[in-house]
Parts: C-alpha cells; structure tokens; sequence
C-alpha cells in the first residue's frame, strides 16, 4: 500500500485561488486580519497562521471526490 503524505501546495482554479491540501478539499481561509508592525511581520503572521491550521486539519473531515478541489 502506498502511503501519502499531503502537502500544502499552491492551487489556481477558475473559482478558487489560494493554498489547499494536496490530498483533500481543505483550502486555507485566513480567519482574522493580518497584524503586525511591518509588511514582513504581516507576512511572518500569515505564514504561521497557514502552517498551523494546515497542520492541524483532518483530511477526513475534508474529503471530496478526487480532482475536485475548489
């Protein structure tokens, strides 16, 4: 049996363009707005907020058929 492992990659459809999980539906839906004192604080934020909740999903609770990620 194969053994996957997913992976955050970049996805660009006609209605969705943003981060997702490369074994499931998840796309990341950044919840609050960014804060910091600078662009590369923002930045920092973003990155760890994604990293986080990219972390933490369960690609069970986010199946869909294949290929039809948003």
């Amino acid at each position: 049996m194969e053994v996957r492992r997913r992976r955050l990659e970049w996805v660009e459809r006609h209605n969705f363009q943003g981060w997702a999980c490369s074994e499931c539906a998840w796309v990341f839906d950044p919840s609050d707005p960014l804060k910091g004192n600078s662009l590369d604080d923002m930045k920092r934020e973003f990155e760890e907020q994604r990293a986080k909740e990219f972390a933490s999903h369960v690609c069970a609770e986010h199946r869909s058929p294949r290929g039809a990620k948003p």
